[in-house]
């Protein structure tokens, strides 16, 4: 407010002070100006004047004239300038009455008897009208005149100087007041802004060091005040937090450790698991040799000579010593999968369905074209392995046919991104949808053994196999009719493209 009346004040200041510089600069200094010129050209009017009458050449008349156009002009730039100063405006219409009375009584005279009669007679009459003493009037109330303006300049000068010091008195006033309000103001932010922002900052670092439990205080303006109880309030809520965090990590390390102990306990069951089923498998086998072979010597020696009942108690004895055989065989190469390895190679599976010809060797039932494939990749895995997973599937196939309806089963690949997918697909009796991954668990059957013989074991190797080469394998659900087993192998550097060992499209199964 105090700083809003200084500056209307040193407006209004400002405002006389450039109206009086207005007055000196453009009024009374202008008119003081003029006012020694209306003499000089009063001066060159007798000069001319008396130079006319002395030598009678019209050439000596030219001062005379110019002064008196000079003396018209300066009148016409005074007389508006002088509306404010009626006195000095009534000096100067005696002064410009005199000199008209002189140029009316003598100057004009003269001139004219000079041209007239001469010069002698001209002076003759200068002397008779006494000229000097009226010019002399004319000067004197020219000269009353110009102590009239430079009175009124020298007026308006120190109404200027007394202005311009009220001013400048104003703005240094105004200046202290500024520089009190400023060290005010900054004492005032100091102790309402600064002091309360540092003890916050410092406040906030202590927290930032890890002291989450430590209150958040601050004085100060509202505004910081309010500030401080919401960085008090993050504060609590990150507190909050980092305690569910503690106790979380706590809980997740807890579990950590019992997954490892689980894990290396895992670790230890399966490496005896494997050990068991191999030494088992291996410990198995020459007690139930022994047992089928006997049974079969009994079945040839004594089949007929005892009662029917015998003969078929007999014929179960050496069925299941050839079962328990098979399970025994097949549970042995579901346990070596991924243990006894010889390393990745590069696998033409063109090749592998080459071979699984002569283990499957559907052509003397089923006809030369009841299996085939086509364009079939290279891929990164073990021979052997993929043999045993391709036989199996394609096996799959055959066993599970449609009565009196001639098997076509079609082996085909495409390339999906980072992966190869293999596609096995027949037209027998199909998998429904529900049994579609109940069929990859070890010795699970859907069908009775009368009905379908085997272990039950032959997808779960397959699958085995398959995870062991770091694809995943499963049933096409969609399809309608027949079954089709997929399972996708990872396309490595050195297995980008398809291996084409034939140029034909379709490759016939031969034994």
């Amino acid at each position: 407010m105090l700083l809003a009346l200084f500056a209307l004040a040193a407006t209004a200041l400002a405002a006389v002070n450039r109206e009086q510089l207005d007055v000196v600069l453009n009024k009374t200094g202008v008119l003081r100006v003029s006012g020694e010129q209306l003499g000089m050209a009063l001066l060159d009017q007798e000069t001319g004047m008396r130079g006319y009458a002395l030598s009678g050449d019209a050439a000596d008349l030219g001062p005379f004239r110019d002064g008196r156009e000079q003396e018209e002009q300066l009148y016409a730039t005074m007389i508006p300038l002088l509306e404010d100063y009626p006195q000095i405006r009534g000096q100067l219409e005696r002064a410009r009455l005199s000199a008209t009375a002189w140029r009316t009584q003598v100057a004009e005279p003269a001139i004219t008897k000079t041209r007239d009669a001469g010069p002698e007679a001209a002076q003759q009459l200068l002397n008779q009208m006494d000229g000097k003493q009226r010019f002399d009037s004319a000067r004197t109330e020219l000269a009353t005149l110009q102590e009239q303006i430079l009175t009124e300049r020298n007026r308006a000068v120190d109404d200027v100087r007394s202005s311009s010091n009220q001013l400048v008195v104003l703005l240094i006033a105004a200046g202290l007041v500024i520089v009190v309000l400023g060290a005010g103001l900054v004492v005032m932010i100091n102790r309402m802004v600064t002091v309360p922002v540092t003890q916050l900052a410092a406040q906030v670092r202590n927290v930032a060091r890890g002291a989450y439990d430590a209150d958040i205080s601050v004085t100060g303006a509202p505004e910081l005040a309010s500030l401080g109880r919401d960085v008090n309030t993050m504060r609590r809520q990150i507190a909050a937090d980092l305690r569910e965090v503690r106790r979380a990590r706590e809980a997740v390390e807890a579990i950590n450790q019992q997954l490892q102990a689980q894990a290396s306990e895992l670790t230890r069951s399966n490496r005896d698991l494997e050990q068991f089923a191999y030494v088992a498998s291996h410990d198995l086998q020459e007690p139930l040799r022994k047992v089928a072979s006997f049974c079969q010597l009994l079945q040839r020696r004594y089949a007929g000579q005892l009662d029917e009942r015998a003969d078929q108690y007999i014929l179960f004895a050496v069925d299941g010593a050839q079962r328990m055989q098979r399970l025994i065989n097949d549970l042995l190469a579901f346990s070596r999968i991924g243990r006894n390895t010889s390393g990745f190679e590069p696998v033409s599976l063109d090749a592998v369905m080459a071979e699984v010809a002569g283990q499957v060797n559907p052509e003397d039932r089923f006809g030369a074209e009841a299996v085939t494939w086509s364009e079939l990749p290279t891929v990164s895995g073990e021979e052997a392995l993929l043999v045993t997973l391709l036989a199996n599937l394609v096996g799959n196939s055959l066993k599970f046919r449609r009565p009196d309806v001639p098997p076509r089963i079609e082996v085909s690949a495409r390339r999906d991104g980072d992966s190869w997918e293999i596609t096995v697909a027949d037209n027998g009796i199909g998998i429904e949808a529900e049994f579609a991954e109940k069929i990859f668990i070890i010795f699970q059957r859907l069908h009775p053994k009368d009905a379908y013989p085997g272990t039950g074991m032959g997808l779960a190797i397959a699958k085995k196999i398959v995870e062991y080469h770091g694809g995943r394998i499963w049933v096409d659900a969609t399809r309608t009719e027949g079954a089709a087993i997929l399972f996708a192998l990872p396309v490595t550097d050195n297995t980008g493209a398809a291996t084409l060992p034939v140029p034909t499209q379709h490759k016939e199964l031969t034994a």
